[in-house]
C-alpha cells in the first residue's frame, strides 16, 4: 500500500468497489422499478420511508468507517494486536446499534409517515415494506462490518463478489416476490422488503466462509470481546462523525419532503425518484473514495504524507469525471429517466425540470464529497462533519426555504446547486487546514 505506484494501486483498490456500487445503484433502480409498477402511491411510500432506512444504513456504514479507519492505521503502524481489539470490539457494537435501530425504527415508523401524509393507503404500504425491511438491521449492521474490515486489508475482490451476488439475487427476486412469478405469492411492496432482506444475509455467508479460508491479516479474538473505554472511544470519535456524514441525508429528506409536500405529493415523489436515480452517479463516486480510504489511512500511519496528497488529488479527478457524465445524462435525457419510474405526464415533466437545475452542483458536488473521504480515512471525523452539515443542514434547508417563497418548487431544485457551489468552497478550506495542522502539505 506504501510502495506501489498510486493510479494502479488506487485502480485496483476502487475498481472492484466501483463495479459493486454501480451493481449497488442497478439495485436500487430496479426495486424502485418495480415498486413503481404497483402504483404511485406505493412509490411515494417507498419515498417516504427513504430518510428512516437511509439512517439504519448510515449507522451500519458510518461505523463501519470508524472501524475500516482504525484497522487500516494500525497494520500500517505494524500493530496487529491494536487492529484485532478495534474489529472485535467493533462488531460487538455493531451487533448492538443493529438490535436498537431495529426496534426504534419499527416502533416509530408509523409516526413518521404521518407526518407528511394523511393518505391511509400510503401509510399502509409504507408501514408493510419498513416493517420487513428494518427487520434485517442486525444483518446489516454484520454484513457492513465484515465489509469494511475487508477494505481496510485491502481484499476489495472478496467485497465486490458479496455485494454482486447479493444485489445480483436481490435484482431476481424482486419480480419474482413482488408479482408472484413462479412459485411466489404475489406479495406486493412486501416482496420488495423481502428480496433486500434476503440479498444482505447472503454477503455474509460469503464473509464468513472467506474469513475462515483465508490467511488472517486481521481477525476476530474472544479476549477482546470486552468493551474498553480506549478502543470504543476511538471507534465512535470516527464512526460517529461518519453516522452524521450519511444521516444527514435523512434529514436533509425529511425537511424537503416537508416543504415539497405544501405544494403537491407530487413533487415529493419527484425527490425521492431524483434520490434513487442519483445513486448512479454517487455509488461509483463513493467506490473510488472506499478504495482511497484505506490507503490515505494505510500511509498516514506508515508516515508517507505525500502519498496521502497524491491519492486524494487523484481521487477528486476521478470524481469529476464521474458527475460530468451524469450531468450530460440529466440535460440529454431526463424524460427518460423519469420516465422509468413514473407514468403521469405532469409528474415526468416536473421531474425533469428538477433534474435540468439540480444537475449543474454534480461536478461541484465531487470536492466536497472526495474531501470528506479523504478526511475520514485520515482519522479527522471532525471536519468531515463540518463539511457535510453545510452541504445537508446549513446551507440547502434554509436556502430551499427562501427559494421556494419565490420561486415555489423550482426554488428547492435551485437550492442544489448553490448549495453545492458555496460547500466546495468551504470543503477546500477546511481539508486544507486540516491536513497542514498534520504537516501534509507545505505552507505556500
Amino acid at each position: 500500500m506504501k510502495e506501489k505506484p498510486i493510479f494502479p494501486l488506487l485502480l485496483s483498490m476502487s475498481l472492484p468497489m466501483v463495479i459493486s456500487m454501480a451493481v449497488n445503484s442497478l439495485y436500487n433502480i430496479v426495486d424502485s422499478y418495480f415498486v413503481a409498477k404497483i402504483s404511485e402511491d406505493a412509490m411515494t411510500a417507498l419515498s417516504l420511508v427513504f430518510p428512516i432506512q437511509n439512517f439504519i444504513n448510515a449507522v451500519a456504514i458510518g461505523f463501519g468507517v470508524g472501524i475500516n479507519a482504525m484497522i487500516a492505521q494500525y497494520l500500517g503502524a505494524g500493530r496487529r494486536d491494536k487492529a484485532d481489539e478495534a474489529l472485535t470490539q467493533g462488531m460487538v457494537l455493531a451487533v448492538i446499534h443493529g438490535i436498537v435501530m431495529m426496534i426504534l425504527c419499527i416502533i416509530g415508523i408509523p409516526y413518521f409517515l404521518r407526518l407528511f401524509t394523511t393518505d391511509a393507503n400510503v401509510i399502509a404500504l409504507g408501514v408493510r415494506y419498513a416493517t420487513i425491511v428494518f427487520s434485517f438491521s442486525v444483518i446489516l449492521s454484520v454484513n457492513l462490518t465484515f465489509e469494511k474490515m475487508n477494505q481496510a486489508i485491502g481484499n476489495m475482490k472478496i467485497t465486490m463478489i458479496s455485494l454482486l451476488i447479493g444485489c445480483g439475487l436481490n435484482i431476481i427476486l424482486d419480480p419474482m416476490i413482488i408479482f408472484g412469478i413462479g412459485p411466489f405469492p404475489e406479495l406486493g411492496i412486501a416482496g420488495a422488503a423481502l428480496a433486500t432482506g434476503f440479498g444482505q444475509c447472503v454477503p455474509i455467508v460469503i464473509y464468513i466462509a472467506a474469513y475462515l479460508k483465508r490467511p488472517k491479516r486481521v481477525a476476530f479474538r474472544r479476549e477482546y470481546l470486552h468493551l474498553t473505554r480506549e478502543v470504543t472511544k476511538r471507534l465512535y470519535s470516527i464512526g460517529v462523525p461518519a453516522i452524521l456524514n450519511m444521516a444527514l441525508t435523512s434529514v436533509l429528506t425529511t425537511a424537503l419532503n416537508a416543504i415539497l409536500a405544501a405544494f403537491s405529493q407530487t413533487y415529493v415523489l419527484v425527490l425521492g425518484i431524483y434520490y434513487k436515480l442519483q445513486t448512479f452517479l454517487y455509488m461509483p463516486a463513493n467506490g473510488i473514495i472506499q478504495g482511497m480510504r484505506p490507503l490515505i489511512g494505510y500511509n498516514y500511519g506508515a508516515g508517507e504524507h505525500k502519498r496521502v496528497e497524491k491519492l486524494y488529488r487523484l481521487t477528486l479527478l476521478l470524481n469529476i469525471c464521474i458527475m460530468t457524465a451524469g450531468m450530460i445524462l440529466c440535460l440529454t435525457i431526463p424524460g427518460k429517466l423519469m420516465g422509468a419510474f413514473a407514468e403521469n405526464p405532469q409528474t415526468i415533466q416536473n421531474g425533469v425540470t428538477a433534474l435540468h437545475i439540480i444537475c449543474f452542483g454534480f461536478i461541484l458536488s465531487a470536492v466536497s464529497v472526495t474531501a470528506c473521504g479523504a478526511l475520514e480515512g485520515l482519522g479527522k471525523g471532525i471536519p468531515s462533519l463540518l463539511i457535510s452539515l453545510s452541504r445537508y443542514v446549513v446551507l440547502i434547508i434554509p436556502l430551499a426555504l427562501i427559494f421556494s417563497r419565490f420561486f415555489g418548487a423550482a426554488g428547492v431544485w435551485h437550492a442544489f446547486w448553490v448549495t453545492e457551489a458555496l460547500s466546495a468552497v468551504f470543503a477546500v478550506i477546511i481539508y486544507r487546514r486540516s491536513v497542514k495542522a498534520e504537516s501534509f502539505i507545505e505552507a505556500e
